[in-house]
This record gives structure tokens, sequence and C-alpha cells, in this order.
């Protein structure tokens, strides 16, 4: 775990009005520190700005109609500058706001297969003006605190493989084999072969020295320096971007991944704004059914809220503002908030906003409070306007910071106890799946029922909260989607 910064011995006194309303001193931060770690979490988010529009744009709904990408990236950086800086001002917390890459990908290769793009996002408003509710009248918070301590600690450690688990794709350190056994491996052909996969590990190493070395922006040191190298690198080889045919064949395997460290052309551009309101809630009951638009509801909420309330879970434990039930400060506020992010991503057509996992390098850079988030903000705001400097970043080089905070966040597993089985099984279930699936979602569904079904069943029914109960039913039927919709539908 990410140690705070050392609290003074002798309480010092906020030095102004941002100070006080932020609690910059109190949580023995300084303006500094917010500023450092407001820069890296934008650094190892930036990549949302370009990585959306590639998973939505291009894409053709059930009336043939796609997205245009600029489009999609514009909306990107715009929702998420507002939500973030939001989200920072109401709840205080250095948690950034981006496009959701679970529920993006099942808007585009799921939803948008059985409704046009429009009435797509309409769908996504409609999950968030439910997560507002639920988190309105305290359901959702009741929900949160009928969570066991172990589960949220597991969901901790869980949320940092699976950042790391996306570090190491993103990297190209680990890649798919295209067969079964096994699925994945090293590099290309076992090895680790490529100059961005090189230079990855050389980040990674370097920031980990200067994060050992305890001095301060290592986090921030570490990825500029990985850049600048990227950038060298680039000019000298002439590496190009790696790509796939039309067969879907890999082209230039040893390519970067998403982005290459080259600025060509004008870094400033002006933002295409035309998604911003194009939903449609006039559904064509003749083309899906009812119970198909529940079922998608349904999926979008269930990912939406544990996918959130899992990553709040993680992040404020990084950043030591958890007390030992898991709460943390504002928590009824920014449960909220974070509903609004999926309504604003819906009416942006850039797809759920939601609290972003990479949130926690600047959390590993000392953010400790909302002011971090008025320069991550602020600097996906400018990003709208010059996305080509956005996209200077390599993703192999953000993909270190994902490690190292993966690293820090895999210490909190030493607060659980793993005596009894009963805990044993279900925590390594939720740290496992989250990982191996990509999902929080899952990971968190496969700890819940596994806990209430193996204390049901080995005398310990007592001690499971109803809600809990209720919710371990609803990741059953969550699980069983696929099946409940193919019944009913052929019902109807």
């Amino acid at each position: 775990m990410t140690t705070a910064p050392a609290r003074p011995d002798t309480e010092q006194k906020p030095t102004g009005s941002l100070d006080r309303y932020f609690e910059i001193t109190k949580r023995g931060s300084s303006f500094g520190a917010e500023i450092r770690g407001g820069l890296v979490t934008f650094v190892t988010m930036a990549y949302i700005v370009i990585l959306n529009p590639i998973i939505l744009a291009g894409k053709p709904d059930v009336a043939g109609n796609v997205l245009d990408f600029n489009a999609v990236g514009a909306a990107t950086a715009l929702t998420a500058g507002v939500m973030t800086i939001l989200f920072g001002l109401i709840s205080r917390l250095p948690f950034g706001f981006a496009a959701g890459l679970g529920i993006n990908a099942f808007v585009a290769f799921s939803v948008v297969g059985q409704v046009t793009w429009p009435e797509a996002m309409a769908l996504v408003m409609i999950n968030g003006l439910l997560i507002v509710l639920l988190a309105a009248t305290g359901l959702r918070k009741a929900i949160f605190d009928a969570v066991p301590f172990q589960l949220k600690i597991a969901i901790t450690v869980g949320i940092g493989l699976f950042i790391a688990f996306i570090g190491f794709v993103n990297s190209g350190f680990v890649t798919a084999t295209g067969t079964s056994s096994p699925p994945v491996g090293l590099g290309v052909n076992g090895s680790v072969a490529t100059i961005p996969s090189l230079l990855f590990v050389a980040t990674l190493i370097i920031t980990g020295i200067l994060i050992a070395l305890r001095i301060k922006g290592g986090m921030l040191i570490g990825l500029v320096a990985g850049t600048v190298l990227a950038v060298i690198v680039e000019a000298i080889w002439k590496i190009g971007p790696r790509t796939f045919d039309a067969e879907g064949n890999v082209v230039n395997p040893g390519g970067w991944g998403l982005t290459v460290p080259a600025l060509n052309g004008s870094p400033v551009s002006m933002p295409d704004l035309s998604l911003v309101g194009a939903v449609d809630f006039s559904f064509d009951f003749g083309k899906v059914s009812s119970v198909a638009l529940v079922m998608i509801v349904f999926t979008l909420l269930f990912t939406n809220f544990f996918d959130a309330m899992g990553t709040m879970t993680g992040l404020a434990k990084e950043a030591d503002l958890a007390d030992a039930k898991g709460d943390f400060p504002r928590i009824k506020s920014a449960l909220i908030v974070e509903g609004v992010g999926a309504i604003a991503g819906g009416a942006t057509s850039s797809s759920s906003s939601t609290v972003f996992i990479e949130s926690g390098a600047g959390i590993g850079e000392g953010a400790r409070t909302g002011f971090a988030n008025l320069i991550t903000g602020g600097m996906f705001l400018i990003a709208m306007f010059l996305t080509p400097l956005t996209s200077i970043v390599p993703t192999e080089i953000a993909a270190a910071a994902l490690i190292i905070v993966g690293a820090m966040m895999m210490a909190q597993i030493r607060h659980i106890d793993f005596a009894d089985f009963r805990v044993l099984l279900p925590v390594f279930l939720t740290v496992t799946v989250m990982p191996l699936t990509y999902s929080i979602a899952n990971g968190i569904g496969a700890g819940f029922v596994s806990w209430v079904l193996i204390h049901a069943f080995s005398g310990r029914a007592k001690q499971i909260s109803p809600l809990l109960w209720v919710v371990a039913v609803g990741f059953l039927i969550f699980f069983a989607r696929g099946p409940i919709e193919m019944l009913f539908g052929a019902a109807i």
C-alpha cells in the first residue's frame, strides 16, 4: 500500500480557503503533491481519449450507422474533464473520471447489435438515473456496508492485479497466443522482442528505483523519462504502429500498440462536439423486445454499480482515506456523482463515465484530495484541443505506472487472515476472477456469491447480511443473463 505523506507531529493550520475546502493540510498533503498527483493521473488516463474512439467508432449499429472517431474522442475528453472536476469539487476525493472500458466494450459489441447508437446511449443514461436513485436513497451505501471487510480488502487486491494485468497487456509484455492452451504468453513468441516492450521494462525499472529511493515525483519523472526515450527511439528507428490486415493478421508486430510517440502536423485541433445530445429514447419495439432492453439496462447497472464501488473502495484504501469498515469521506455524494457520470457519458455518446482505476497512479504520487482532480480534469479539457499531444505518450510507457500501482495495492492482502477457508476461497475468487475475466464486476460477483453460499452451508448463515443475500441473487441473475434473456424472449 502506498504510504500517505507523513503527518506533522503538531497539527498545521490550513494556508488558505482552498486548503480548508479540500482539506489538503488536514490529510497530510500539499499543493505540490496534489498537482503532481493530478498530472500523473491524467498521464495514465490520457490513453482513453484515443482508446474509447477505437472501441466505439466505426462499429455499425442495428441501422448501419457508425460514430465518428474524432467526435467520440472530443466527447470523451469533454466528459472526462467535466466529471473529474465535478467529482473533485463535490466529493473532494482524488478519483479521476473517464469512459468505463468494460461498459463501452459491452455497448459497442453487444448493445448496438440490437439498437441504434442514440438508443444505446439513452439506455446508458437510464442506467445512470437508476444509480443516482439508489445512491440518493441510501440503498447503494447500505449494500456497500453489507459487504464483509475481507471482501472489501479482496476487492482492493483484485483491482491491483487487474490494473497490473491491464498494464502487462497494454505494454505487449503479455499477449494473446491465439491458442486454447496457453491462452496468453510472454511478448512475441515467448520473448520480449519488441522495442516498445523493452522501453516498458526500462520505464518500469526506472520508476521503481525512483519510488524505492522515495524521490518526490518519482512516478511522473519515470513516465516523462520513458516518453522522452520513446520519442527519441521512434525518431531514429521509425518503428511505426502495430496494425491488423483485413484477415485480422498482425502487421508490424514490433510496432507501438495504440499511440506512436511522434507529433505529426499541428498539435492543435478544434474539438468536434456533434455527438453531445445525440440520444434517442423512442425505442423501436418492433426491432428489439422489452425483455432485451431490460436485460441491457440490468447488465449496465450491475457492471456500473459494482465496478465503481470496487474501484472507489480500492482507491480510498490506497489513499489511506478509508476507515476499518472501508468507508471514506463523503461516500454518499461520491456515489451520487458517479451515477451522474453515467448520465453525462450517455448524453455525450462517449459511454458511461466512471471512476478510473488508473487514479491509483496519482494517489501513488501523493494525491489525497479533490484538488488533484482540478488538475486532471483541466488537462482533459485542454486535451480536447490537443489530441495530437495527448497521444504522444505510448500506452507501453503509461503501462509501467499501472504495474507500480498494482504492486502497491497488492500489499493490502496482509490485512486478511486466511486461516478460515470460508474467507480464503471467496477472497481468492474475487482476486483472481477480476484480471482473468477482465472485469471488476465479475470478480466482485464471484466473491459475493461464493461468500454467501459457503457461509450458508457451513453453519454461518446468520452472519450473512440480508442485503448480501439480495446482492448475491442479483449477481446470479447477472451471470445467467444470457439464458434468462433467451428464455423470456422466446416466451414473448
